[in-house]
């Protein structure tokens, strides 16, 4: 859907009008450019924001010998690939994550821009691709979600649901059963709102009662109030639809590579054992108690499953659920 003066109750994610014979390749150019330099603020954010750190001030340094890192060393990816992965002054290795997420933030701005042109929709998930990011790789390395990209995420959400139209399940019942007493473009910007904050509500009640179940039922924390702010934020962006899609498939992914995990701790710790025992029997058996300590013990970044998940809804969400509805 291409961007006009008024507030239409069209849904853009996933249905909007693809017009890709017009993408102009000098600003596909430019955002994707400009996704590379976010890219390499988001990985700032990264570092800083689990140790409390401000991301704006001081400049940064290795973390190794702390020396400043010059402007032509901090280029986006070039800089990365001149230097080979490694410090100008203590030559200590830079970690990888650093060019894949420059990279993977550029693609994905270059994607938004693609799918949605020149739009507010394009800035919308530009936006939303950006924090999606930043959880993800927070998650996988620390286990940590910050409020600081969480809570902020949730209000930008819930702002740009004002501007672009959420039009998910409240936006197309609503009406037959509410009558608004505004215009259509106020009663459609009230309805895109009324979406948003559904979405935020169920996202994260969702979360916050699938923990509270995992603690009763096993004894120890499954999801902390991280993924909870993670989910109200995603919910305000996509509405309810996709966050109940973004739910279910994050948690058949985690399942599945949970599942692969303790299969995979299973045979390594079985073939341990059989060089210390003779019965091969007794070696699986200890082999598989050691799996279920795993299995219950290791703390899974679900983060970085809802937040995947989360990116493919807003791109693919509806056109794999009006797929799934033709089947039956």
């Amino acid at each position: 859907m291409r961007s006009s003066g008024t507030f239409t109750p069209t849904s853009v994610c996933g249905q909007c009008e693809i017009v890709r014979d017009q993408v102009d390749p000098v600003i596909a150019s430019a955002v994707f450019v400009l996704g590379l330099a976010f890219g390499s603020f988001l990985n700032v954010c990264i570092y800083r924001l689990p140790l409390g750190l401000s991301v704006i001030t001081p400049r940064s340094a290795c973390p190794e010998c702390k020396h400043g890192i010059a402007m032509y060393d901090n280029m986006p990816v070039v800089s990365w690939l001149i230097l080979r992965g490694r410090c100008r002054q203590c030559k200590t290795k830079i970690s990888p994550r650093y060019l894949i997420i420059e990279l993977l933030t550029g693609v994905m701005f270059l994607a938004c821009y693609w799918y949605f042109g020149l739009t507010l929709s394009t800035l919308k998930y530009c936006t939303f691709a950006f924090l999606l990011l930043g959880l993800i790789f927070t998650d996988a390395e620390t286990k940590l979600l910050p409020d600081k990209m969480t809570l902020p995420g949730l209000a930008l959400g819930v702002v740009f649901s004002l501007i672009i139209p959420v039009n998910d399940l409240a936006s197309q019942f609503l009406p037959g059963v509410v009558n608004l007493p505004f215009s259509g473009d106020v009663s459609a910007r009230i309805l895109s709102l009324l979406d948003s904050l559904l979405g935020a509500a169920l996202g994260a009640s969702f979360i916050y009662g699938a923990g509270a179940i995992y603690l009763r039922w096993r004894g120890t924390e499954g999801m902390g109030f991280g993924d909870v702010k993670l989910m109200a934020m995603v919910g305000a962006f996509l509405g309810m639809k996709l966050t109940v899609f973004t739910i279910f498939t994050a948690s058949l992914a985690g399942s599945l590579v949970g599942l692969a995990t303790v299969f995979v701790v299973w045979l390594k710790r079985t073939h341990r054992f059989m060089r210390r025992l003779a019965n091969a029997q007794a070696a699986r058996r200890r082999g598989w108690q050691s799996a279920q300590m795993v299995l219950r013990y290791y703390q899974m970044p679900f983060g970085v499953f809802l937040g995947s998940m989360a990116l493919f809804a807003f791109f693919f969400g509806n056109q794999f659920l009006r797929w799934y509805g033709r089947l039956w």
